[in-house]
Formats: structure tokens, sequence, C-alpha cells
């Protein structure tokens, strides 16, 4: 995905003697105008578990030992397909380089309807390149300010499209319970759709068991329930520049941003005037910051501090991306932020210059 699923396990080619037919995975096919493609690789998520040549004819065949259906994704160069198959059925999938989005696959019905729900996603990956290379375009030569007004007003509209996305992943998935409608869901960005993961990982709790694939997609999903919106923010306790102690839940009672960050972090110190004028406009409004850094360098983090003018509390255990706090929090980039309501559960996450500007207005007023 760009979504959250896992990487699943298989094993090793062996010899098909003694093996029965309804325990064995097949794909075989051709590609017509391979140009310099020269082997078809198989991927489980994002791990290549083999790869075979292309032979006379550019035709391939793959097998292996399985007693589950695996849903895996055939790679032709830059493009990659999905396919599941099952113990038994034998998949014969043809393409052509000249116009690789007219596949054909038959011998599966999933498969078939995964084929099915490609021009979605194909749509969901065009609208999120255009948007990204407009936004690029745009911001060239532009001061900070206007990046961050262009961001917002891109991200908004990123927000609205990719919307359209998760619903037709939602409806696909809601008509197709299997593992075809498994994988439309295991598209969706986090990001935008963390609330329908959830709700779907929720419904397939008892549901492929036997699939390591999904098994991993749940206990990502039970990792990111645990900092979703509306439940209870995991503690941090750290130390300031000058050594005191300190614990998120000291600040119950106010709406609290938690913002992550670090002195070497270009993109943070361009936020940290937006923060500054929303701390001094809403903190007699029962609104605080609760700074938590990323820097290993004391100094660096307390001139940054002073530098930035950054009046509340800060704290740091100077271990960067050693701290314990990477894992409870799940930072894998900053700027990170979580907002917490006055009883200390998430509210809202990764608010930005006019989007957090925006929601502070209408939750303190």
């Amino acid at each position: 995905m760009k979504g959250i699923v896992g990487i699943g396990l298989f094993f090793g080619l062996v010899s098909l003697a003694g093996c029965s037919n309804k325990d064995v995975i097949h794909v075989s096919g051709h590609i017509d105008n391979p140009g310099n493609v020269k082997v078809i690789s198989f991927y489980e998520g994002d791990r290549k578990l083999d790869s075979v040549y292309l032979s006379d004819g550019n035709k391939f065949k793959f097998e292996r030992d399985a007693t589950q259906p695996r849903l895996l994704s055939l790679a032709v160069g830059n493009n990659k397909y999905p396919i599941i198959l099952n113990p038994g059925e034998e998949l014969t999938f043809i393409a052509d380089m000249h116009e690789p989005e007219a596949y054909t696959v038959e011998g599966s019905e999933l498969t078939l309807a995964l084929k099915e729900f490609a021009p979605c996603k194909r749509r969901k990956e065009f609208v999120q390149d255009s948007l990204q290379a407009a936004f690029a375009k745009a911001t060239l030569n532009k001061s900070a300010e206007e990046i961050e007004s262009l961001r917002f007003d891109y991200l908004t509209e990123f927000k609205a499209k990719l919307a359209l996305y998760t619903q037709q992943a939602i409806d696909f998935a809601q008509s197709h319970k299997n593992l075809a409608g498994f994988y439309a869901i295991s598209t969706l960005d986090p990001e935008v759709a963390e609330t329908e993961i959830i709700a779907y990982a929720d419904e397939i709790e008892n549901q492929f068991t036997d699939n390591r694939y999904v098994s991993t997609f749940k206990e990502e999903a039970k990792k990111l329930k645990r900092l979703s919106i509306g439940q209870a923010a995991p503690e941090i306790a750290s130390f300031t520049p000058s050594n005191k102690a300190v614990k998120l839940s000291d600040f119950k009672g106010k709406y609290v941003l938690v913002d992550f960050w670090a002195s070497w972090c270009a993109p943070c110190r361009q936020e940290n005037p937006n923060i500054v004028k929303l701390y001094h406009r809403f903190k007699d409004k029962g609104f605080t910051v609760l700074g938590v850094s990323l820097d290993n360098n004391p100094g660096s983090w307390m001139r940054a501090i002073a530098d930035d003018k950054l009046e509340w509390t800060q704290v740091s255990d100077l271990q960067a991306w050693s701290s314990d706090l990477i894992i409870d929090y799940r930072i894998k980039a900053i700027p990170t932020s979580y907002l917490l309501n006055p009883e200390g559960q998430i509210i809202a996450k990764n608010l930005r210059g006019r989007e957090l500007e925006d929601f502070l207005q209408k939750t303190l007023n």
C-alpha cells in the first residue's frame, strides 16, 4: 500500500514429486512485447518471493507447495499485477507490455475480481502522482509561508479525492467477502482511512486466520488503533533542558498539542512560528504545547528552543531515533503531532498551518 500490510512468508521451492495437485499453487502464461524484461517476479507485500525466467515464446510458469490461498503481486518490469492463487487452481496470465493495463487472467475468480478493482487503484495512483507533481511545481521559488499555504490547499484536495477511493475500496470489500476484498482495504492509506482500516480489521478478526498476510494486517491495525482518534494517548515521561522530570499526564485538564520535532528538522523549524502564534493566541483558553525533541545534542536542542522562541514545556531523552517514544508513538518521520483533549484522549493528528489553526478555532471557541 502505499497501505499497512506486512510481509507473509512462503515455503521455499521444493520438488512437486509426491505432492497432490490440491496442495500446489500455479500460475503460467506469456508476456507479449516484453522489451528488456527477462524475468517475472513474485512479491508478497513488499518482499520478493521468487523470480522465473521467460522462456521461448516469452512464456513462464511458477509453481509452489501451498495449502492456503496466497495474495501476491506478479511483477513485469515496473508493472505489478495483484493475483490470488488458490491451491489446485491453475491461473493463466497474459499481458502485452505495449498495453500493460489490458492484461487477461483465467482460472481464478478472485483474481478476476482484483482485475475489476484495478482501474480504481490506478486512478487513485494517477491522482496522487498528479497532485504531488502539481504541488512541487507550484512551490518553486515560494517562501516558507507561501509553501505552507499551498500545502494546506493541496492536502485538503488530496484527502477529498482519496476519500472517494476509500469509499470505492469499502464498497468493493463489502461485496467481496474474501481475499479480494481484503486486498482492496489493504491498499488504503492509514493517514486518510484510519477509521475504515480499523473497522475492517475488527470485522475480519475471526476470518482468514491461517493466512500470514492477513494476520500481519490485523496486527498492524491493532497498533494503529492504539493511537487512533478517541484513544488515550500513551504516557510520556522525560526531562526538560534543566533536567526536570515531566509527564504528559501532568497536563490533563488542558488541550495539549504533543509536538514531536528536532533542531535539525527543517520542516519542524518552519512550522514553529505557526505554533508560537497559536500558542499565544489560545493559551488563555485552555491550550498548551508539549514539545518532544528527537535531538541527541543538548546544545543544538537548547539553541533551537531559544532561537524559535518556544516558551512551552520541552522534553527529550536525547536518544534521537533510539528513544522509546519512537516505538510508543510509532514515529516514522517528523514533524508528527497529536492533539489531546483535557481527558488525555487523541482528538486530531498531524495538523499543521491553517489546518491546526482552524481546528483550534473551532474547538476552543
